[in-house]
């Protein structure tokens, strides 16, 4: 009984810290859409400001990143195919590969890495020098305030940088099939082009928005429940990296199987 107990206070548990996501996102998503046609316009300063730290300084470390893992993947991938004499497949299975799953799952890592431990830390900062009280003392809502900004920025910048690390990843396994597999840089991308279907990008464009929204909602959820003291902060940042990387990934398995059961039929 006592594990019994336990186990369904873990569940509930859950399902209220998922609840509270739902919610948050839902009002940085009005506020963000709604909002400015109901006389509430949204702080696009703000906004602009994270999408270039979320998106544009992200470039250097995700293009290295993804470059490499095409790179791998183009290895690995030559590795059983060439006991099957089709190495010049290579090139499909790599742009499959990084167009429907690695892409989009490779930039929320980076991103969670980056800017879903700064959301963290930077509202929880706000919250423990009680910097949030004083927005709602001044009826300045916080998370119209200060969630929104940042929403907008995730849910745009996470699909744009999914397109390039894609690129960056086709581009690292066009170095294997160039200098191993016989082939021209531009049969290479030909042959990576005619691989993929509209329906493999959008795919991976529809993941990395949720990503975006989950990333968001777990960042700026950890900062505003920031207990007192400069320790929750970093206790904060740590769990909201670790909880966002988990429900990525289970994201990413809801989505996956829906995509599949719908290609199915």
């Amino acid at each position: 009984m006592e594990f019994a107990r336990k186990v369904g206070a873990a569940v509930i548990n859950a399902l209220s810290y998922l609840g509270s996501l739902a919610a948050l996102a839902g009002r940085a998503a009005f506020a963000a859409f709604i909002g400015p046609f109901l006389g509430r316009p949204v702080r696009f300063q703000s906004a602009v400001e994270q999408a270039m730290e979320a998106g544009v300084r992200a470039l250097p470390i995700l293009s290295l990143i993804t470059f490499f893992i095409g790179l791998i993947l183009a290895l690995q991938s030559a590795y059983e195919l060439k006991r099957f004499g089709a190495l010049n497949y290579v090139a499909s299975a790599v742009a499959i590969s990084m167009s429907r799953e690695l892409g989009p799952l490779i930039t929320a890592i980076v991103v969670i890495g980056r800017s879903g431990s700064a959301f963290a830390a930077e509202i929880g900062t706000m919250k423990v020098s009680e910097e949030i009280d004083a927005l709602e003392t001044m009826a300045i809502d916080p998370v119209h305030f200060l969630v929104t900004p940042k929403f907008i920025a995730m849910v745009f910048m996470l699909p744009c940088l999914t397109i390039w690390a894609n690129s960056m990843g086709i581009l690292g396994g066009s170095l294997f099939g160039v200098l191993q597999a016989d082939f021209t840089w531009t049969r290479y991308i030909h042959a990576s082009l005619e691989a993929l279907f509209l329906r493999d990008v959008v795919t991976g464009l529809i993941k990395s928005f949720m990503f975006g929204v989950t990333i968001t909602a777990v960042g700026c959820l950890e900062g505003l429940s920031t207990g007192g003291g400069a320790e929750q902060v970093g206790r904060s940042t740590t769990r909201a990296v670790v909880v966002s990387i988990f429900l990525v990934i289970l994201v990413d398995l809801v989505f996956t199987t829906l995509f599949f059961f719908l290609g199915a039929h």
